[in-house]
């Protein structure tokens, strides 16, 4: 039995369209084991109640792709997810489901297949690297897919950075969030987030989250998602004058992320108080970035 501990993730953070991501404090868990014959998958928690409970499960897809790349044919699996990452709000659900099934799969087979074969296998089922490279390897992640190969750097959060995550109570899927965009962006706007991009790396670097306001602008794909999420420029609005240092579309949405240093609770109750004022139940959390990625925590 193994039992694997996955962070929940945030994509984009702005400007960085599917090749930025960062972890956090928000957890998932995979337990599995082999069994004598079939399939059982119990799950407990966020989608408890939707997840499907067969061979379409994600955990379950993607352990058996792992174990046909180690050679392996299990008799049957036993599968126990417990999920605090709530589903379909842009917070790596789907990510976390992957990596975790992939992990656990891994170990259970004799660790055959290496962090890089399990980051690229999981972007062939994802399609960007961004979540993906965030949940394996923690903290904030640059990622691209080039030659076939996911490309990826770590860096670590500045000091006491932390983040606000007001979650509303509807989901949005990411096909939905990304049929809204355009096939072509404007140079200008291009440019614009080439620009943007740069000062957020060279302040993740630097620890001045002072620049984040400018840094974490965006247009080439916020603007196009925001009539998916009511209340979104309100939320932006709200948390800057709370004392946010950045704000950004959470990955697709709907789920919205504050950054900053201080004044947290204000913070979160001003983001779950806009989207309640524009008609949206809404719950906020106020998380840790995570400095490390996804983590067996048992196994037997």
């Amino acid at each position: 039995m193994v039992r694997v501990q996955v962070p929940a993730t945030t994509a984009n953070m702005g400007p960085g369209f599917d090749c930025l991501g960062m972890a956090l404090q928000l957890y998932n868990t995979v337990e599995m084991s082999f069994s004598p014959a079939g399939l059982f998958i119990e799950i407990q928690g966020e989608g408890a109640s939707e997840i499907p409970k067969d061979e379409k499960n994600m955990v379950y897809l993607a352990a058996q792709r792992v174990f046909r790349l180690s050679g392996q044919e299990p008799a049957g699996l036993k599968i126990k997810l417990t999920n605090s990452i709530p589903v379909s709000r842009g917070l790596g659900s789907s990510t976390a489901a992957i990596i975790g099934g992939m992990i656990a799969a891994n170990i259970l087979s004799g660790n055959k297949l290496s962090q890089k074969d399990i980051i690229n296998s999981a972007f062939s089922m994802e399609g960007h690297p961004d979540n993906i490279a965030a949940a394996v390897l923690g903290g904030i992640v640059v990622a691209v897919h080039a030659d076939g190969d996911v490309k990826c750097h770590k860096i670590l959060p500045p000091k006491n950075l932390r983040a606000v995550v007001s979650i509303p109570d509807f989901t949005l899927s990411t096909r939905t969030s990304r049929e809204a965009l355009p096939q072509q962006v404007p140079l200008n706007d291009a440019a614009f987030n080439l620009g943007r991009v740069a000062l957020l790396i060279a302040s993740l670097y630097s620890g001045d989250i002072n620049q984040f306001g400018t840094a974490m602008e965006d247009r080439i794909h916020q603007p196009y998602r925001t009539s998916l999420v009511p209340g979104m420029k309100k939320v932006f609005a709200a948390a800057k004058l709370a004392g946010a240092k950045g704000i950004t579309l959470s990955g697709a949405g709907p789920s919205i992320v504050a950054y900053s240093d201080h004044n947290m609770d204000l913070i979160a109750r001003v983001m779950r108080d806009t989207f309640r004022q524009n008609g949206i139940s809404a719950r906020s959390l106020v998380l840790d970035i995570s400095p490390v990625g996804a983590r067996a925590l048992e196994i037997k």
